[in-house]
């Protein structure tokens, strides 16, 4: 019999690793915070509609990505593949069309998308994501730009670049699209098979091809910001006057488009050109981080990236004006968002988000010895708790070797022993493990003492 392991693709987040993702997620939501955003947690699982019906037709995700079961009571249910459709989900549901808008939320969790396991690329990965639902105003585009870079900057990345682009509304993208079908048509020997298929089901997905082939060929392609209508003109140039004024670094970029339908108008991805590699954030050696290899930038976010290759894609999103109707709204709610792929994040080596607030590191060892004095741990413990000073400890343990043993071997600067003597005086010995020095306090003042140690 095989030994037990993790379902394939997939991997534990342990140790140091673990600290890492939640200092992150804890900085995020601080930031996000601080700007009007109150948090949202939505089903793992959806109904497998949501996504097929947003997503689109011709993505990788519907067509082969998704994780999908039947219930008993035969509902069709999908592990989510991205955040934002469950959003917007939720908002409709919800009647949040009641509250005052726009209606700011984040969110963060895991993900999962069923693809080839790979270096960097994993079936599980997690992201962080705001959302401004039920506004048009180019400033909530802006704001999604600049949360999302602040947040990236306060978590040690430096030289960050958005890079934007306009794709306009349902409407005024007919006609570039059509264009842009009539392109590729001419120069379909030029493309492989996959964007052969794409130009029939989504043409819009060829834009994001990784065919080195294809790339030369999209370098002539039509520019979808020649086909914008004047409210959209209007739109995208508010947005750039925003990121000027912010001093937000951009580069308008004509060829992303964010191939999920959901999209309308501004669409995003933000860059780090930092000539660097991503290090592994897992505590098993075997395994990297990451994401889904054919995502859209914000969830690309998570893949691992060679030495040398393009600037890595950190976070992404855009406006997604007509995703309300497509999951069955009687009306459309305009709403703008992005993701963070934080796999990529946390394993970039300047990455250096805080260390998590709610679980801090122990510096303190908690030793018992004798029947008397494993009797008054716990209060001992309590106490230390109330006072914010995390412990480990090995209760199930008697002798005092042992747990020196342990307490050595795990580096932990100090030492408490608790032995009979101490239980019966209502003190503790405390031992700095640097120099083995010690000092009798009396219980009332342990924390006190503590809290002054380095």
């Amino acid at each position: 019999m095989p030994a037990p392991a993790a379902p394939k693709g997939m991997r534990d987040i342990i140790g140091d690793a673990f600290y890492k993702y939640q200092g992150f997620f804890e900085k995020a939501a601080e930031i996000a915070s601080y700007y009007g955003f109150t948090p949202i947690e939505t089903p793992i699982l959806e109904r497998k509609e949501i996504f097929e019906k947003t997503i689109g037709g011709g993505t990788d995700i519907v067509e082969k990505e998704m994780y999908t079961l039947r219930t008993k009571g035969g509902d069709i249910l999908a592990l989510r593949p991205e955040g934002t459709a469950a959003i917007m989900r939720a908002y409709v549901e919800h009647g949040m069309n009641a509250l005052p808008q726009p209606v700011m939320l984040y969110y963060y969790g895991p993900f999962f998308r069923h693809e080839r396991p790979q270096r960097g690329r994993f079936r599980e990965f997690f992201q962080f994501g705001i959302e401004s639902l039920g506004t048009k105003q180019s400033i909530a585009d802006a704001l999604t730009i600049r949360v999302s870079q602040i947040i990236l900057e306060e978590c040690g990345i430096k030289n960050l670049c958005v890079l934007i682009n306009s794709i306009g509304e349902k409407d005024s993208r007919a006609g570039y699209v059509k264009d842009l079908t009539a392109y590729y048509r001419k120069r379909i020997d030029d493309l492989g098979p996959e964007d052969r298929e794409r130009l029939k089901t989504n043409p819009l997905r060829i834009l994001d091809s990784k065919d080195p082939k294809t790339k030369e060929v999209n370098k002539g392609a039509p520019e979808s910001i020649q086909y914008l209508n004047e409210s959209c003109k209007e739109h995208f140039r508010e947005v750039l006057e925003y990121l000027e004024e912010m001093g937000v670094p951009y580069r308008i970029e004509n060829s992303l488009v964010r191939g999920l339908d959901y999209y309308t108008r501004t669409v995003f991805e933000i860059i780090s050109d930092t000539p660097s590699s991503p290090r592994d954030a897992s505590v098993s050696p075997e395994k990297k981080e990451g994401d889904a290899p054919d995502a859209a930038p914000a969830e690309q976010a998570n893949a691992q990236a060679d030495p040398g290759a393009e600037p890595l894609a950190l976070a992404g999103g855009g406006r997604y004006d007509n995703l309300a109707k497509i999951i069955g709204s009687r009306r459309d709610i305009p709403a703008v968002g992005a993701s963070l792929g934080v796999d990529r994040i946390v394993s970039l080596p300047e990455y250096s988000a805080p260390p998590p607030r709610m679980l801090k590191s122990p510096k303190v060892y908690f030793i018992q010895i004798g029947t008397g004095a494993k009797l008054k741990s716990l209060n001992v413990i309590e106490t230390l708790r109330k006072a914010r000073i995390p412990v480990l400890q090995a209760l199930n343990k008697n002798k005092l070797s042992a747990q020196l043993g342990i307490a050595e071997k795990l580096n932990i600067p100090y030492v408490l022993i608790f032995g009979q003597k101490e239980a019966i005086e209502g003190t503790v010995i405390v031992r700095d493990m640097s120099n083995h020095s010690q000092d009798t306090m009396p219980l009332t003042k342990l924390a006190e003492y503590l809290k002054g140690r380095k």
